[in-house]
């Protein structure tokens, strides 16, 4: 190896997508799209998968304070009389969906409600909106319906309701128990709270529970990280999602509350990172990929280990549907050939939905070369290993890209098939950004991504 691990820190902490998607959002190009080009690339993929079913995410972005470490799309109120109207918009929209295609009991595989925060809504709104979805439908014989929870506001009646419905997997968001930490990113949940809404969770019946944990955060320290996890692993959920935090102030100005003296960076971040995924596996958790774990036995475990994980919009799943419509302000849908992306402004939202109008506002059509990197990347970033034995022009310029990274450890490189090593584990998504071809030809003024490492 070239360098040490410092030295590999210095020259590889550089702005570096997630790689969650290809082409990444920054780089779609509107020529290509249009709304009607979009509903073909939907009846299509439907039309050629239908059996396998489709995928549904629900973006519910209202939360009543704002943590400040977060990138989602939210809207920050009290006001819960916005809860009717949003509902009311979201079966507008799938309405509109299901007559585009045009077939009676649209089968649903999956269903997600993302946020925001979920249980800002009643239970009472969380069982009309998914009442409604299911109306006309039908579930698959292996249907996953899940929901990101905050602990201290989600309550017995949520985990009922919902369950009733279908729902056997949550997520809650921990973050960090630090005290300092949460009053910093004004986050504010207990232990007691995470322990009530888990033991509630499993008396019903929920079969899966992940906690969300992020290092990087402000005033963070390896003790309080150390004992952050140690409280995790003890209270066993099946899955732990331990994320970069994506520092991006010109994007979210509530994370100027704090500046870049309060953060851990560079090698200070990646030790929080790997002491905490240390302890993680030590508990018998076992790595799936960049930022996610699950014990032995979980679903994402057994599709890691049989070789069918796969990576989208939401991070790591176990299992790939073709077609994933996103519903709600801001969310993408992906037909795997293209892209879209709803408006980001509730009120537009509404506004276009009375109107009848599909509320999407850009988006993507994946080229034969998108298609091909798109694969190579999901390949690195699921099972750690690709082969460019493909007949596309960029075969050359991605191997001359590879040469740096392979000198320095990163990836070994067998003819045309390149693996990452051990070490390139920790430095996942700048190995991807080797294969992205419009990164490299596009250059944007502005900064787009948060730092990998």
């Amino acid at each position: 190896m070239a360098a040490n691990f410092d030295e590999l820190i210095q020259r590889y902490n550089v702005a570096a997508p997630r790689y969650t998607s290809y082409p990444t959002v920054p780089y779609w190009d509107p020529k290509t799209w249009n709304t009607d080009h979009w509903i073909e690339h939907v009846w299509t993929q439907y039309v050629a998968t239908a059996a396998q079913g489709i995928s549904l995410y629900i973006h519910l972005p209202f939360c009543e304070r704002l943590c400040t470490y977060c990138g989602c799309n939210t809207r920050i109120t009290r006001d819960h009389s916005v809860e009717t109207p949003y509902v009311d918009a979201v079966l507008k929209e799938w309405f509109l969906y299901r007559n585009y295609l045009g077939l009676p009991k649209i089968p649903i595989r999956e269903l997600h409600l993302g946020g925001g925060t979920p249980t800002f809504f009643a239970p009472k709104q969380l069982e009309r909106l998914v009442q409604g979805l299911l109306y006309g439908s039908r579930t698959t014989r292996n249907t996953e319906f899940s929901f990101e929870a905050h602990p201290a506001n989600t309550t017995t009646e949520h985990l009922q309701v919902l369950h009733k419905l279908g729902f056997k997997r949550l997520s809650l968001g921990i973050q960090d128990f630090d005290e300092r930490v949460q009053k910093i990113i004004n986050r504010r949940q207990t232990e007691a709270d995470v322990h009530r809404v888990m033991d509630q969770a499993r008396q019903i019946g929920y079969t899966s529970i992940n906690f969300d944990l992020i290092y990087g955060l402000p005033l963070q320290t390896p003790e309080g990280v150390q004992a952050t996890v140690e409280k995790v692993v003890a209270m066993q959920p099946d899955r732990i999602s331990f994320y970069s935090y994506a520092h991006v102030p010109w994007m979210k100005p509530g994370q100027r509350r704090y500046t870049e003296a309060d953060l851990p960076a560079g090698k200070a971040k990646l030790d929080l990172y790997l002491l905490g995924k240390k302890r993680i596996v030590d508990a018998g958790y076992m790595d799936v990929g960049m930022d996610h774990f699950a014990l032995p036995g979980d679903a994402l475990w057994k599709a890691a280990s049989d070789g069918h994980l796969h990576r989208n919009f939401m991070g790591y799943t176990d299992r790939y549907t073709p077609l994933l419509i996103g519903l709600g302000v801001s969310s993408i849908s992906d037909s795997w050939t293209a892209f879209a992306q709803n408006v980001k402004a509730v009120e537009e939202y509404q506004a276009l939905l009375t109107a009848g109008v599909l509320p999407v506002f850009k988006g993507h059509q994946l080229s034969p070369e998108d298609l091909v990197i798109r694969r190579h990347i999901l390949d690195i970033m699921c099972f750690g290993t690709t082969s460019l034995d493909t007949d596309i022009s960029a075969v050359a310029r991605i191997l001359e890209r590879m040469k740096p990274l392979e000198h320095d450890g990163l990836v070994v490189r067998e003819g045309n098939r390149i693996t990452v090593s051990e070490l390139g584990k920790s430095f996942l998504r700048n190995i991807c950004m080797a294969f992205d071809e419009r990164l490299h030809h596009t250059r944007h003024e502005l900064p787009l991504f948060s730092q990998a490492v």
